[in-house]
């Protein structure tokens, strides 16, 4: 099991710049977010929902929370993307990801807030995961996707990625982009870093 301790997880955050000139921190979710995030699923649309964990669902249940909250369990990471909203901090998207290191592929899902949608979240997003895949060293970053949800599929089209069939489920299309960078290359130092613990943590 790939482990960060809970002091080092602030220093792995990345602040993203929007289309907008606003500002976006992603980081690491942390045992503390368990009933924001929590909040935050609630708070999506039954259709966002539904796209994001590809079936019907109002919350998380407490098993999956607790899984979402703990960094590194299972070898799965969970990001969320916040905002200052009249001073607090806002949870306004989130996803979570996994790293395979047999076949360096990195796999993500993600959502945004129904009413933060159309700002450009979804696409700094979505790049901070391309940096982060990088900073593992994958060579291959994908996710899966009901056909109907038109949202994500725009998304991953805008963002480059190729698509075809989800293996074994027809509901489904996977979208995939082939990632060739350079360590010296990677456009976040702090990743850099983080990719550097986890390996050696992996290692001991």
């Amino acid at each position: 099991m790939i482990a960060l301790r809970l002091n080092d997880l602030r220093q792995h955050s990345d602040i993203v710049r929007l289309r907008s000139g606003g500002s976006l921190m992603v980081r690491f979710v942390e045992p503390r977010d368990a009933e924001s995030l929590q909040g935050y699923f609630r708070s999506l649309s039954v259709r966002s929902r539904y796209n994001r964990f590809l079936g019907a669902m109002s919350e998380l249940p407490r098993t999956q929370l607790d899984h979402f909250i703990h960094v590194g369990e299972d070898d799965r990471f969970s990001v969320v993307a916040t905002m200052l909203v009249d001073g607090i901090e806002t949870v306004v998207g989130e996803a979570r990801y996994a790293f395979e290191p047999d076949t360096a592929s990195f796999e993500f899902g993600l959502s945004i807030d129904d009413r933060w949608q159309g700002q450009g979240i979804g696409q700094a997003l979505l790049k901070n995961l391309e940096c982060r895949a990088a900073a593992f060293g994958a060579k291959r970053l994908f996710g899966d996707t009901l056909r109907s949800n038109a949202a994500m599929i725009g998304l991953a089209r805008k963002s480059g990625f190729a698509f075809l069939p989800s293996p074994g489920d027809w509901k489904l299309v996977r979208f995939e982009k082939h990632i060739d960078v350079a360590p010296q290359e990677i456009p976040c130092a702090s990743w850099r870093l983080a990719a550097e613990q986890i390996v050696h943590h992996a290692a001991a």
